[in-house]
């Protein structure tokens, strides 16, 4: 939908938006396709580290948006969510809406040793408590943590956005290739729209920097000279460089790698882009990425069109099905 469109649906004088640190780039591309200004977040700290944070427009009976990545640091964005929404609550907001493109957190899904916490869950719980009526992400590290939130949550797809930027590229002889089992349902769904097989790696995870692919499940990669790999976050890059290796073994002379949250720590994107078939990396804007970090290899593709169709449709109280992540 045009930005235009989306403008005439959203009334400037019934919300209010506004962004946290962590990625400013991306809330103002969301303001501006809804056509509503951004407000001033003032942010500080005191002499003993406390933060020390106030929004800069009322929001007294108003809608109220909050952008806020949990990206690095991550502990401090986080609190400065919680504060955000908390502040927003005492000044009697009707609706908070807690806008988390990037929920780093959604990779603690489960308890694999004892004695660990599923933060997934603790997070969704604190930001309840801490007064968001309504949360809407982008691409959750799995389905299960979109049932740790007790309040409406909307996990969006990034698979238009990456449907779109494909759509003129010659894809044939491409696989698609998932990094791990997890990841294999969505990487089906997007296979599927692009009308190309696909396979996933047998993934065991070592450590939080090292994997071990043991081998590759579904259709055969052999005869495939190009493979498109895709996964929803990447950080270290040790899981795209394992099966990077194997692709090129059984014979891939090209590989296109594709992720929703680039990370990217650790040197893991100037790790991947030294690998010669690696001939572009996809990310999109969900984590913010300084210029001085970025790589020619790498492209950066926006999704404050998909975050303001759906703050659209929600105002509006229509569905927002079709950019739902788990939907076909």
């Amino acid at each position: 939908m045009e930005a235009g469109m989306i403008r005439r649906l959203v009334s400037a004088d019934e919300v209010r938006f506004f962004s946290g640190s962590s990625n400013k780039p991306l809330a103002a591309g969301i303001a501006a396709e809804l056509g509503v200004p951004l407000a001033e977040t003032h942010v500080k700290r005191f002499s003993n580290d406390n933060l020390y944070i106030q929004l800069g427009a009322s929001v007294r009976y108003r809608r109220v948006y909050i952008v806020q990545a949990l990206s690095d640091p991550v502990n401090d964005h986080l609190m400065e969510l919680l504060m955000m929404l908390d502040i927003a609550r005492d000044a009697a907001a009707s609706e908070i809406h807690a806008i988390i493109p990037y929920y780093s957190f959604g990779r603690s899904d489960k308890k694999d040793a004892p004695r660990i916490s599923i933060t997934a869950r603790l997070v969704a719980d604190l930001l309840k408590t801490a007064g968001a009526t309504h949360v809407m992400s982008m691409m959750f590290h799995s389905p299960q943590v979109h049932g740790f939130f007790r309040i409406p949550t909307d996990p969006l797809s990034s698979r238009p956005v990456f449907g779109k930027y494909l759509e003129n590229r010659d894809l044939s002889g491409t696989i698609i290739i998932s990094p791990d089992m997890g990841q294999a349902k969505s990487a089906a769904r997007f296979a599927k729209s692009l009308n190309l097989p696909v396979a996933a790696g047998n993934k065991e995870r070592v450590s939080d920097t090292e994997v071990r692919i043991s081998g590759l499940v579904g259709n055969q990669v052999k005869g495939h000279k190009r493979a498109l790999v895709y996964d929803d976050e990447i950080a270290t890059g040790g899981s795209i460089l394992e099966l990077s290796r194997l692709l090129i073994e059984e014979g891939v002379e090209e590989i296109l790698v594709m992720c929703t949250h680039g990370v990217f720590t650790r040197g893991g994107l100037e790790r991947l882009a030294d690998v010669p078939q690696i001939t572009e990396i996809v990310t999109t804007d969900t984590v913010y990425l300084p210029e001085e970090k970025r790589h020619p290899k790498l492209t950066i593709l926006p999704v404050a069109s998909i975050f303001a169709e759906s703050i659209r449709h929600n105002f509006n109280r229509e569905s927002i099905g079709d950019l739902f992540v788990f939907g076909e």
